[in-house]
């Protein structure tokens, strides 16, 4: 259960944001991302997941609810959800990497911790 909300904060992911400068078209930071995410506070682990983004719209293979997106300017706000687990961060993606923060809880249970990525 921690596992997957841990899992779904990457895209605590690691990445996107909804703001009006968002990217409609192919965006300098599409493509494959691997995610790092660690946990500084609660029972959740530490994972490092594949993340696509594509149009500057952020996607994790085999997690269903995923929404973020990054900005022009590298701006990445991102939240997943799966069964009653959920999680949402944000961050800065440059043209290589990246790094950001998340906060997620599974039930009653909460965690939070940072996020980096790497270009894949």
């Amino acid at each position: 259960m921690i596992a997957n909300i841990a899992r779904a904060s990457v895209l605590a992911f690691a990445v996107a944001a909804t703001t009006a400068g968002t990217a409609a078209a192919t965006s300098r930071y599409d493509g494959r991302w691997s995610l790092s995410i660690e946990t500084k506070r609660g029972a959740c682990t530490t994972y490092i997941f594949p993340v696509l983004i594509t149009k500057g719209k952020v996607s994790v293979p085999g997690l269903v609810r995923v929404s973020g997106r990054v900005t022009a300017k590298g701006n990445v706000r991102v939240s997943v959800a799966v069964g009653d687990k959920s999680a949402a961060g944000s961050g800065k993606l440059t043209q290589g990497s990246g790094r950001g923060n998340w906060t997620g809880k599974a039930g009653t249970d909460r965690c939070s911790g940072s996020w980096t990525a790497q270009r894949a």
